[in-house]
C-alpha cells in the first residue's frame, strides 16, 4: 500500500468512527421512535462501510459477500421497523351509526 492510500484509509475509518459515535448519541436520545429506526438502519450502512475500509487495507474479495448480506439485512429492517410504526400510528377508523 501506499502512503495516500493509508492516509485516506484512516481518514475513512476515522469519519465512519466519528458518525457511529454521533449515532449512538441520536440512539440514546433520538426524541421518537422512528430516528431510532433510521439512526439503527444508518448503523447497518456504517457496519458495511467499515467491512469495506478493512477489505480495502487488507485487499481481499471475500468480503463482499459478508457486505451484501448486512446491507440486505439492514434494508429489511428498515422496512419491517418503518411498516410497523405505520400500522401503529395509523388513525383507527371512526364507526358510523
Amino acid at each position: 500500500m501506499t502512503e495516500a492510500s493509508d492516509i485516506l484509509l484512516n481518514a475513512a475509518l476515522g469519519v465512519i468512527l466519528l458518525a457511529g459515535a454521533l449515532l449512538l448519541i441520536r440512539i440514546w436520545l433520538g426524541p421518537s421512535m422512528l430516528d431510532r429506526a433510521i439512526a439503527i438502519d444508518v448503523v447497518a450502512a456504517l457496519i458495511v462501510a467499515g467491512i469495506g475500509v478493512h477489505a480495502a487495507s487488507t485487499r481481499t474479495r471475500y468480503y463482499l459477500s459478508i457486505m451484501l448480506v448486512i446491507a440486505f439485512l439492514g434494508f429489511t429492517s428498515s422496512v419491517g421497523i418503518a411498516r410497523f410504526i405505520a400500522v401503529r400510528d395509523r388513525p383507527e377508523p371512526e364507526a358510523h351509526p
